[in-house]
């Protein structure tokens, strides 16, 4: 049973070009309370953000929302994510994962938001809004 923090914001997905520069909207000041993931990759910089700071230019997705692993997890354990991700695949929610080196984020869309609670209580972790 894992206890998860559902984050306030709405979140984007966005693809920039690869090689690109992080974008002055993603830069974060010591008050800023927002989780930003950046993935470069040879094709393509990926970015996840809240919704209102979506890179200019940038392809994306929008209307998403973030659950975070309460606490931060130990790096020796297994399973953490594959208990989020399995019971939410059977569901057919589709989510995108990623990690910080402290805990891991899932991500589902705003519209299965509900769906996504109800499954992962039923699943036996603790959803706190």
């Amino acid at each position: 049973m894992l206890d998860l923090d559902l984050l306030p914001d709405d979140y984007a997905v966005c693809r920039l070009p690869g090689g690109s520069a992080l974008p002055a909207s993603l830069t974060a000041g010591p008050d800023d309370k927002n989780v930003i993931s950046v993935t470069w990759a040879p094709d393509e910089v990926s970015v996840i953000c809240p919704s209102d700071r979506v890179p200019p230019g940038a392809t994306y997705e929008a209307a998403w929302r973030c659950f975070r692993v309460a606490g931060q997890v130990d790096l020796a354990l297994t399973g953490i994510l594959a208990s989020l991700v399995q019971p939410l695949a059977e569901a057919r929610v589709n989510l995108i994962a990623f990690s910080t080196y402290d805990t891991d984020y899932v991500l589902v869309p705003q519209v299965r938001l509900e769906e996504a609670i109800g499954t992962l209580t039923a699943a036996g972790h603790r959803v706190a809004a």
